[in-house]
């Protein structure tokens, strides 16, 4: 099984929590990192490579913090100039079919705050619907995502469990 493993993280250097699931991450048989920011700090997307990258996966993971309840702008970009038609979706657009998403976000608020009762009101699986919608439109599984709350408090023994709880998930997709 091959893992594409996007991460997309603005400034990945000030966060603790996404560096431990990369960490995780980093040597699991099959998997490949892609980082996003690294690769194109200024927008423009090799769109036939990361097409290229998509093809050659079983699982495609984003990694990113959420953001003003989304994602980071170039996942946005990432996603309207990489899931083309006839790529992606329409008539011809069958290279997707069938691969896994799964989405992995930190949030720097804990759980509480994500609840109909919380200060945001919503839950992040409800804020994470238009993923889940652009998987299925591209023919694409989703897979029930994995949310880690608290990034900005929790301590290196939590990130470590998150990374390696993440890392067991993807493991049993295999």
């Amino acid at each position: 099984m091959t893992i594409l493993i996007q991460f997309i993280h603005p400034y990945p250097e000030r966060s603790r929590a996404n560096h431990a699931v990369l960490d995780a991450l980093r040597d699991l048989p099959g998997a490949r990192v892609n980082d996003l920011y690294a690769l194109y700090p200024n927008f423009y997307i090799d769109i036939q490579r990361e097409q290229a990258l998509l093809m050659e996966a079983d699982v495609v993971l984003f990694q990113h913090p959420f953001y003003w309840y989304s994602c980071p702008a170039l996942l946005k970009e990432w996603i309207d100039v990489v899931l083309e038609q006839d790529f992606a979706y329409g008539a011809k657009g069958l290279a997707l079919r069938g691969k896994r998403w799964l989405h992995s976000v930190t949030t720097g608020m804990p759980a509480t705050a994500y609840a109909p009762d919380g200060i945001n009101g919503i839950a992040v699986a409800e804020l994470l619907k238009p993923f889940e919608l652009t998987a299925c439109f591209c023919g694409m599984t989703w897979l029930e995502p994995m949310i880690f709350h608290g990034a900005y408090a929790a301590d290196e023994a939590q990130m470590a469990r998150y990374g390696q709880a993440l890392r067991r998930r993807l493991e049993t997709l295999a």
